[in-house]
């Protein structure tokens, strides 16, 4: 997919840290903030962690972490991928990085108040990338996790996933979710087509579960860097 250097796009960092670095990535979730807002050219930024059991648990997996960010331009993002020091010492410190670069193509809701993505009208004709996210009321938390790990489960299981990873900003109570396809039907098949998948949406209508929430589908063109079991294959002509 032919891409203009100069119109905004968005990256999806998966980082997995061994050892004392595991350490050190915990603490930068807080450092790293005032670091990444200096960025030229960063619109909207957040380092999540990631939990167990391929992120749909409870429990915390403390290697692996995902930067999220959107970019005015490629131009931006590709200096901050090359020059920054910061990102400079997260490769440096990572045992693996994978930077996958996307094109918002739907977006609806909020995400602290704000949609943070321009969206194209871009037909799909290859994989795409789902990120959604939730901020849950508190008196919700336990029916909401009741259904989560199953969920992850489920996700995994169906038919054209490719990847997928359960994170967030806080703990238990600011969920997001990073997804990737095969193609937009197979995605599509899973969200309206899953039994489990639709009792949750139901729920989360009928009951109120979110005071916020976020999705987005995505376009990735171009990736970057290794992760284990994961080699998206795209068209960068």
């Amino acid at each position: 997919m032919k891409d203009s250097p100069t119109s905004q796009i968005s990256t999806v960092t998966l980082l997995r840290f061994e050892g004392l670095n595991a350490f050190w990535i915990f603490g930068q979730m807080q450092k790293a903030k005032p670091k990444l807002k200096k960025v030229s050219g960063l619109e909207f930024s957040k380092l999540m962690g990631s939990g167990g059991k391929n992120g749909f648990s409870k429990m915390l997996n403390v290697n692996v972490y995902v930067l999220h960010c959107v970019w005015e331009s490629e131009l931006a993002a590709n200096d901050f991928f090359v020059s920054s020091a910061t990102f400079s010492e997260f490769r440096t410190r990572a045992a693996e990085a994978y930077t996958i670069f996307m094109k918002a193509s739907k977006a609806h809701g909020l995400w602290e108040g704000t949609n943070p993505y321009h969206t194209e009208k871009i037909t799909p004709s290859g994989p795409i990338a789902v990120i959604t996210r939730a901020r849950i009321k508190l008196k919700f938390l336990p029916r909401f996790w009741s259904h989560v790990p199953s969920l992850g489960k489920k996700v995994d299981q169906a038919l054209g996933a490719i990847f997928s990873i359960g994170i967030g900003e806080y703990p238990w109570f600011m969920q997001a979710t990073f997804s990737l396809w095969e193609s937009y039907d197979a995605m599509r098949n899973y969200a309206y087509g899953s039994p489990h998948h639709m009792e949750v949406v139901k729920k989360t209508r009928e009951l109120g579960w979110y005071s916020e929430e976020l999705f987005a589908n995505f376009i990735p063109y171009r990736a970057e860097g290794s992760w284990k079991d994961l080699d998206l294959k795209l068209d960068e002509k």
